[in-house]
């Protein structure tokens, strides 16, 4: 499931639909509107095989790596988040559920840093 952060911009969701990105937003689909950030990590822990997209940068935190959901974090203006959003789930390293459980991203011009699981270090992987 791609779960959108509550501040994900409104005006990029027609773009998601459009290109049958499916997804579910906190607020509306789930948890109630003004979840705090502390709640959205247990959130993710209830609901396994998430990958949650926010503009928020201070989910990129290499200790949340958790085997059960990926956080991304778009970071790009908010007109093009939907863009991104595409663009890592597009990525070979990403393009699948199974490839993102464990990973904190950072997705931006130039591509993806991320931490893994289990792996020491800030990776890279540039966009193709």
């Amino acid at each position: 499931m791609n779960l959108l952060d509550e501040n994900f911009p409104k005006d990029q969701l027609p773009r998601l639909k459009d290109w049958r990105i499916p997804f579910r937003q906190i607020g509306p689909d789930i948890a109630r509107a003004g979840t705090k950030d502390s709640d959205i990590v247990p959130l993710l822990h209830r609901h396994h095989g998430v990958t949650f997209f926010t503009l928020d940068q201070d989910f990129f935190v290499p200790g949340l790596c958790h085997p059960t959901y990926c956080l991304a974090w778009l970071d790009a203006r908010a007109d093009d988040a939907a863009h991104f959003l595409r663009c890592f789930l597009k990525h070979p390293d990403f393009a699948t559920q199974a490839r993102r459980m464990g990973v904190v991203a950072r997705a931006h011009h130039d591509g993806v840093d991320f931490w893994l699981r289990n792996r020491i270090g800030l990776q890279r992987a540039r966009w193709r």
